[in-house]
């Protein structure tokens, strides 16, 4: 799908017509240079490689420095594809023009990173009061994990303590409330996954 690559600014909210204060989160999207262009007769696959936010020359590698001179651009921090119906050339500029027509957006982002964390954060047990099986005198622990004799295993996939957040999360249908080119803008209905300034990309 046809996109960009952003940054999350953070979350306000706007007045609708009819006087309703909406939440809304604002994403600074591109400008971003084309880099690469692929194609079905060299790459199999037709796509725009677009590259976004200034990177150091001493922090790019010499093979994407290759990349980037023969596109005619300075080193670009973040890359993505995306597949365009437009034609464009090595060195074009996309801008957030392109959601000017547009009124829903899916928006792909890493979640906050919460460190490894128990069962009653990380899946909502019920711990005091709602003790599950097989618990004791352990307020937020799992209780009984285990099966019968038969089939005397843990099965996979059970909801247990570990790692929380730090995944890549797609918000899908997120309306656009307005589109401000001058400032390379754009606002969409509702919150999107990641910390304020973290890399998003919006989809048409």
């Amino acid at each position: 799908m046809p996109g960009l690559i952003g940054r999350k600014i953070g979350m306000t909210s706007v007045f609708s017509a009819d006087g309703k204060n909406v939440p809304c989160t604002v994403i600074e999207a591109g400008p971003c240079v084309v880099t690469q262009v692929k194609t079905v007769e060299k790459d199999g696959y037709k796509a725009v490689q677009l590259g976004f936010a200034e990177a150091k020359e001493k922090n790019t590698s010499k093979p994407m420095m290759g990349v980037f001179k023969k596109a005619g651009t300075t080193p670009k921090r973040h890359l993505a594809e995306f597949k365009f119906d437009e034609e464009y050339n090595l060195g074009d500029t996309i801008t957030v023009d392109i959601f000017n027509d547009v009124q829903f957006v899916d928006v792909v982002g890493t979640s906050k990173g919460k460190g490894f964390q128990g069962v009653i954060k990380r899946h909502g047990f019920g711990g005091v009061g709602q003790s599950t099986h097989g618990q004791d005198d352990r307020a937020r622990k799992p209780g009984s994990i285990g099966a019968c004799s038969y089939p005397a295993k843990v099965f996979k996939g059970l909801r247990m303590a570990g790692h929380m957040g730090n995944e890549r999360v797609t918000t899908q249908n997120l309306r656009v409330l307005k589109v401000i080119p001058e400032h390379n803008l754009i606002l969409v209905k509702g919150s999107v996954a990641g910390y304020n300034g973290s890399t998003v990309l919006i989809e048409k």
